[in-house]
């Protein structure tokens, strides 16, 4: 028989975010394999939620029953630090780690050291840590004194994809991730600059409203640098796999990913990639799929981008690299299967 667990989120749990995108998919792999799965939604705000989110989080998380099985995402726990210490001598906190809050872009030297701290206090009161990726695993063995025995890697799954022919006769650059500063938009438009002169067309998916200013400075960016007809800010859609089919080269300057689903997604149906070797992206493309820079470097972005536009032969020989790859990583079923077993043995333990 299997056992009950709470599934606590912050936020909107239908955001078309990588992060909300493999909660879904675990939350129903769960389900699937019998799992009942209680959600819990713990507001808006995170990683820097007002007094009254931390107060009603408190309240909903203290009112659940003793010895309750509670996996939570971790952009809410990490800034749970005190609420998770009061609490875990009565409930199991199962943490779910995308990536640590403290890497994440745009915060200030305060914002950090507060959620580095947080976060530390959070993840020594969860029973379990999983994350999605060994470079995740091991920053916080590092960085956030979790020792490794309490880790488990759960990379998210991919569909297995028919690799996409290529037709277009102008090359069809695509990057997918929301319009905030970590994912590097503005070194992807720099680069895009320095290669002006080469045929290309570029399609930029993915949420415009998570930062304001971000979307306005890049929106901006494309104008000063005289690219609004060759730049497509695209938005959030609900049928991002039509953007891959139809693409020839996958683009994203991130400066941190603690996996990269886009960057499989990419793999899966065939597409060269440009990216920078930041987190786990490595972890991700191998070296035959795609060219990886250092962050930041957008004249060096710049370069891979044009030996890929402008050499077709190597553009064909990393699309079948990445095909390829994609045939090696999981399954959701079997990330789903992992989370069960894990649990199951949670759920085993607190009896």
């Amino acid at each position: 028989m299997k056992h009950s667990v709470y599934f606590a989120y912050p936020g909107d749990l239908e955001a078309k975010t990588g992060g909300y995108g493999y909660d879904r998919k675990v939350i129903s792999e769960l389900r699937n394999l019998g799992w009942h799965v209680d959600l819990v939604p713990l507001g808006a705000g995170y990683p820097f939620p007002d007094h009254d989110t931390i107060l009603r989080t408190e309240e909903m998380l203290g009112a659940l029953p003793e010895k309750s099985l509670v996996l939570i995402d971790g952009l809410a726990y990490g800034a749970l630090g005190d609420i998770a210490k009061r609490l875990a001598q009565r409930i199991t906190f199962i943490a779910l780690v995308h990536h640590p809050l403290a890497s994440e872009g745009n915060i200030t030297e305060q914002e950090q050291s507060t959620l580095l701290a947080s976060e530390r206090l959070a993840l020594k009161h969860a029973s379990t840590v999983f994350v999605t990726s060994s470079s995740t695993c091991q920053q916080l063995i590092e960085n956030y004194d979790v020792p490794g025995a309490k880790i488990v890697v759960a990379k998210p799954g991919t569909e297995q994809n028919v690799q996409a022919e290529r037709t277009s006769q102008v090359p069809i650059i695509l990057s997918v991730g929301s319009i905030i500063p970590r994912k590097g938009y503005d070194v992807l438009v720099a680069a895009l600059n320095k290669i002006k002169h080469l045929a290309w067309e570029c399609r930029i998916v993915g949420s415009r409203t998570m930062d304001a200013h971000c979307d306005a400075t890049l929106q901006q960016q494309i104008i000063e640098n005289q690219l609004s007809d060759r730049v497509v800010l695209v938005g959030q859609i609900d049928d991002v796999r039509s953007e891959f089919t139809r693409s020839d080269i996958f683009a994203l300057a991130s400066r941190y990913e603690g996996y990269g689903m886009v960057f499989a997604e990419a793999l899966s149906l065939g597409l060269p990639i440009v990216a920078c070797d930041a987190g786990a992206v490595s972890e991700v493309v191998p070296a035959d799929a795609g060219i990886l820079v250092a962050p930041d470097d957008s004249d060096a972005f710049a370069n891979a981008l044009k030996r890929i536009v402008t050499d077709r032969e190597l553009a064909n020989g990393m699309a079948e690299a990445s095909f390829r790859q994609s045939k090696l990583l999981p399954s959701w079923t079997d990330t789903g299967k992992l989370f069960s077993e894990v649990l199951e043995k949670a759920a085993n333990e607190r009896i």
